[in-house]
């Protein structure tokens, strides 16, 4: 796509990495066919290919609007058009630009921008795990609508304490600790059981995934700086022990976004290359799944149990892992199944979007649990999987039907063979 970008962004980093993403949308609308937004609206201006002429009309020099806003706001980032696009346009990064740019042109309403702003200072802040747990004591007075954003109180279960030659680290999160911490420490029982140590870096926090997303750029890098100067220690063996093997994340969103470090902080002097290293590091927890169901299948014993697996986004198009989980859950013994219509399509979580678009993350949620409950002929399922505490939080709001993530049920079936 031919790009005469505008005086003002000629030679700037956005520019530049902006109209080399152009360059590669050939138009061909293969995207269209698989954006959620589109299928639902109708509307060429809320799918990728749409999207991509509106941004391509900033970075020319065109004013945008509250309706240019709109359209890019409704997108999921759910980057399903990436894993269509023939010529691999990096739909995801353009986006980031895209928005960032109509955000610093068009001022939004002083109730969104304070909706927006919560959100990105709350959802990271020390403070949003006591506000869960109040939330949780007063759940059943909660008006439905929030309620449904507040999970029961779960408990977390035992932290190994085994040490071990082999170590990672593992990002605790900033939500998912006070949401569902039974996820962090399964993860790390089932480390430990094949013989692999979990540490978690004390200042690590949000992997600024939050703020990035939600156009504050520079909160969001700020963030991942900290985190790179937290797990730094741990990587070059200055914390006092050998280097860890690697970095887990059982969380896709924040593991989507850590592996893309190096490319987000590719132009700062200090970071990038450690950066790129702190990407090159990450991996999420199942891709581990080879080697550990090598060592601990014979451990396993899985319940008789029908599950449903919904593969995020940030799992399936944005680190391209596609599959694992299910050959590797079977090998295990588990009866776990992919649904087969539209398993590429979003849940409707996508970070902040289930609040921010309450109405497109509804219908979208609701779909995905259609298709889900009917995985199974012999009936619904008895609990649906997937691999991110977003995608967990908004369907469980959508059905009685249990839903957690695939390690929870690995890590009890470890325990049920003891």
């Amino acid at each position: 796509m031919q790009t005469q970008l505008a005086p003002q962004y000629q030679g700037t980093s956005d520019g530049i990495a902006a109209e080399a993403i152009l360059r590669n949308c050939v138009h061909c609308g293969f995207c269209t066919a698989t954006c959620p937004t589109y299928q639902l609206l109708g509307d060429e201006l809320d799918g990728p290919r749409g999207r991509i002429y509106l941004m391509k009309q900033v970075l020319e020099g065109v004013t945008p609007t509250r309706k240019t806003q709109a359209h890019l706001d409704r997108c999921l980032t759910c980057r399903n058009c990436e894993t269509t696009c023939p010529s691999g346009v990096q739909y995801g990064h353009l986006l980031d630009i895209g928005r960032k740019l109509v955000d610093e042109q068009v001022p939004r309403p002083a109730g969104e921008k304070a909706l927006r702003w919560a959100l990105k200072e709350g959802l990271p802040s020390p403070l949003f795990s006591p506000a869960m747990a109040l939330g949780q004591l007063a759940r059943g007075l909660l008006p439905p609508a929030l309620q449904k954003k507040v999970p029961a109180r779960q408990t977390a279960g035992t932290w190994p304490t085994r040490q071990h030659v082999r170590r990672v680290l593992m990002l605790a999160g900033c939500v998912q600790p006070a949401m569902s911490p039974n996820i962090n420490s399964a993860t790390a029982r089932v480390l430990d059981a094949a013989g692999i140590q979990t540490v978690i870096a004390p200042k690590a926090g949000c992997c600024g995934a939050v703020k990035f997303h939600l156009n504050d750029h520079d909160g969001g890098k700020a963030e991942m700086r900290t985190n790179i100067d937290a797990w730094w220690p741990f990587i070059d063996g200055t914390a006092g022990q050998p280097g860890v093997e690697g970095i887990v994340m059982n969380a896709s969103g924040c593991g989507a976004t850590v592996k893309d470090y190096g490319h987000i902080l590719r132009d700062d002097p200090v970071y990038a290359a450690k950066a790129a290293r702190i990407s090159a590091l990450t991996q999420d927890i199942s891709e581990w799944l080879p080697e550990l169901s090598e060592k601990l299948r014979d451990r396993v014993k899985a319940r008789a149990s029908q599950i449903a697996f919904h593969p995020p986004c940030s799992l399936q198009h944005g680190m391209k892992l596609r599959g694992g989980v299910e050959k590797y859950m079977v090998e295990l013994g588990f009866n776990l199944k992919i649904t087969g219509c539209e398993p590429h399509l979003c849940c409707g979580s996508a970070g902040t979007y289930s609040v921010l678009q309450p109405e497109i993350a509804t219908q979208l949620r609701d779909r995905k649990l259609g298709h889900l409950n009917a995985t199974f002929e012999s009936g619904k399922p008895d609990q649906i999987a997937s691999a991110n505490i977003g995608c967990i939080n908004h369907l469980q709001s959508g059905t009685q039907t249990p839903v957690r993530h695939w390690i929870e049920l690995l890590d009890e079936a470890l325990q049920a063979g003891v």
